[in-house]
């Protein structure tokens, strides 16, 4: 009886159920719920993680895409906090739950990056509305709409 290599690349699914990548982000998300337990809400050290985060993404549109959003998000919400969140950027409000995040297309593999908003951001428009969004590219429309949203995630 022969044996079988794992030559599976990291986004196709192991027999445990998650991909390397997926392993990934899970460890560094326990990373970074020890790291925010040491630093409280030290919004320098979230600022230092995000850009830290950014810095290490694969992909040069994904690094400027990311760069982009965290100014974006900064000035339109300077009281959401950065921080990182499955190892990449995101916003949280002064009770420390995630509002939007970015997620860089390098991270999974995808073709396009993710602009998102959990279930704390109050974009409630009806029964039905979006909390995710596919970014390929980011120009003054998209940053318009991005602003607006994370205004709106607020109010």
């Amino acid at each position: 009886m022969s044996t079988k290599t794992d030559t599976k690349k990291s986004t196709k699914k192991s027999d445990a159920g998650f991909t390397a990548d997926e392993k990934a982000a899970m460890k560094a998300r326990v990373q970074e719920l020890k790291a925010e337990a040491r630093a409280g809400k030290d919004r320098a050290e979230g600022e230092k993680a995000v850009l830290a985060a950014i810095a290490q993404m694969k992909d040069a549109t994904d690094r400027s895409m990311g760069k982009r959003i965290h100014e974006i998000v900064t000035a339109a919400a300077p009281s959401l906090m950065p921080k990182t969140w499955y190892g990449m950027p995101a916003y949280a409000n002064a009770d420390g739950k995630v509002i939007c995040f970015f997620q860089a297309a390098s991270k999974f593999g995808v073709r396009y990056a993710t602009f998102g908003f959990q279930p704390d951001a109050l974009l409630d428009d009806g029964n039905m509305w979006a909390a995710s969004f596919a970014l390929i590219k980011l120009t003054a429309a998209e940053e318009a709409k991005i602003i607006a949203l994370v205004k709106k995630s607020l109010s």
